[in-house]
C-alpha cells in the first residue's frame, strides 16, 4: 500500500487541479447553469466514467512502465514539476469567468453524459496527472505497484468528484456570489497557486528512484 505521504500529495494534487479552471468545470457549470442541477449531475456521471477509465488503464500500464524502463521516472517527475509549476501560473492569471458561461443549447440526458465523457477523457489535466503524476507517487518497494496506483487513483476520483458535486449544486449561487465579491476569486487564485507551486517542488526535490523490479 502507498505511504500517507503520497495519498496526501495525492489528494492536494486532485484538490488543486479541481479547483484551477479547466474543461471538465467549464462544462459542469455550464450545464448546471443552463439547464440545472438534474443536468450537472448526468453530466458529472460522464465525467466520473472517464476519470474510471483512465484509472483502469493507468493501474494496468503503471507495473509494465515501472519493470522495463525504471529510468523513465525521473523524466516523469520533472515532466510533472514543470506541469505543476505551469498550473501554479496559470491559476494566478485573471480572465474567463467559469461562472459565466456563455449561452448553450439544451441537451438530452444521452448526450449530456457522452460529453461528459469526451471532456473529461480529452482533458490535458487528467491525462497529465494520471500519465506524468500518480505514477511518481508509487514506491515499488512498499507492495504492489498496480495495486498502490489503484488507490491512489481512486483518491484523485474521490475528490474531484466530491469537488465537482458541490460545484454543480452551487453553480446558480455561487456565480451571484462571485460577481458580487471578485476579491474571493482573486483569493482562491493565489491559494490554488500556492498549493500546486509548493507540490511542485517537492516533486522536483525528491530523490526517491523508482525500482526496476517489480513485485
Amino acid at each position: 500500500m502507498a505511504s500517507l505521504t503520497s495519498f496526501a500529495a495525492v489528494a492536494l494534487i486532485a484538490l488543486g487541479m479541481v479547483l484551477t479552471p479547466g474543461p471538465n468545470m467549464l462544462y459542469l457549470i455550464s450545464r448546471s447553469v443552463t439547464q440545472g442541477r438534474g443536468a450537472g449531475m448526468v453530466s458529472l456521471a460522464g465525467v466520473a466514467t472517464g476519470f474510471l477509465v483512465y484509472l483502469a488503464a493507468t493501474a494496468a500500464g503503471i507495473a509494465v512502465v515501472f519493470a522495463v524502463v525504471p529510468a523513465v521516472y525521473t523524466a516523469v517527475k520533472l515532466a510533472g514539476a514543470a506541469y505543476l509549476l505551469w498550473m501554479a501560473w496559470k491559476a494566478l492569471r485573471p480572465g474567463n469567468d467559469v461562472f459565466a458561461p456563455g449561452e448553450t443549447r439544451f441537451d438530452p440526458p444521452r448526450r449530456l453524459f457522452s460529453m461528459g465523457l469526451l471532456t473529461s477523457l480529452l482533458n490535458p489535466k487528467i491525462a497529465v496527472m494520471y500519465v506524468s503524476l500518480l505514477p511518481q507517487f508509487v514506491d515499488p518497494a512498499l507492495g504492489n505497484v498496480a495495486a498502490q496506483g489503484l488507490a491512489l487513483g481512486l483518491v484523485q476520483v474521490v475528490v474531484s468528484l466530491s469537488v465537482n458535486t458541490l460545484i454543480v449544486l452551487a453553480a446558480g449561487s455561487v456565480a451571484a456570489f462571485l460577481a458580487r465579491r471578485p476579491m474571493w476569486a482573486r483569493v482562491q487564485r493565489y491559494l490554488t497557486a500556492t498549493v500546486l507551486a509548493g507540490i511542485a517542488v517537492r516533486v522536483a526535490t525528491d530523490r526517491s528512484r523508482a525500482l526496476a523490479a517489480v513485485p
